[in-house]
């Protein structure tokens, strides 16, 4: 059955589905969004900000905290390729060896501190768009990157609130960013920024 993320029978759904196979047992795609949705706010309420270091096994680790309640998968790295539209993400086989490529750079950019306003936000939407190609998870890549990004933010000294960013405008900026133009991204940060 074709999905979201291309076509063939998904590992991660119900036969004959595209609802994820979760530990609630819900097979309505309706239903399924809204516990998912509401399972994974109130999880991010309960998460503290860290220093860093800002890793893999850190985005990983988040990724465990917002999804374990309904999947069994929540912070592994997926076992299969996926694409959304034309956007084709990163290969399984490459996933730790870019993320790692990425974090390692980011960790010698001192996790972007000390960085004036217009830096930093130039550098957020490069290294955010970079790791959204990585998109390490079945599910779930967005919201725990935009909490990975709040502590990198929140570690350079800056508040950062994204609720006044619409789907569609992060989806936008996401599809910008693959093709080379993080400006969409650039401009989400200057607005969530405090």
């Amino acid at each position: 059955m074709s999905d979201k993320y291309g076509s063939g029978q998904d590992p991660y759904t119900y036969p004959d589905s595209d609802v994820l196979i979760n530990k609630l047992g819900i097979n309505d795609d309706s239903q399924f969004d809204d516990a998912e949705r509401q399972l994974s706010e109130l999880a991010v309420l309960d998460i503290e900000f860290e220093e860093p270091s800002y890793d893999l096994h850190y985005w990983c680790g988040l990724h465990g905290k917002i999804f374990g309640d309904l999947f069994d998968w929540a912070g592994e790295i997926r076992r299969i390729d996926i694409s959304k539209g034309q956007t084709r993400f990163c290969t399984v086989s490459r996933i730790e060896i870019e993320a790692n490529k990425i974090f390692t750079q980011l960790s010698n950019d001192a996790f972007l501190q000390g960085l004036e306003r217009p830096a930093l936000i130039t550098q957020l939407a490069e290294y955010y768009s970079d790791l959204n190609v990585v998109h390490p998870f079945r599910e779930g890549n967005g919201r725990s990157q935009r909490l990975l990004f709040e502590h990198i933010i929140i570690n350079c000294g800056y508040g950062v609130s994204f609720e006044n960013i619409g789907v569609q405008e992060w989806l936008a900026a996401n599809v910008a960013g693959y093709h080379g133009n993080t400006q969409p991204l650039a401009d989400i940060f200057e607005k969530s920024i405090l």
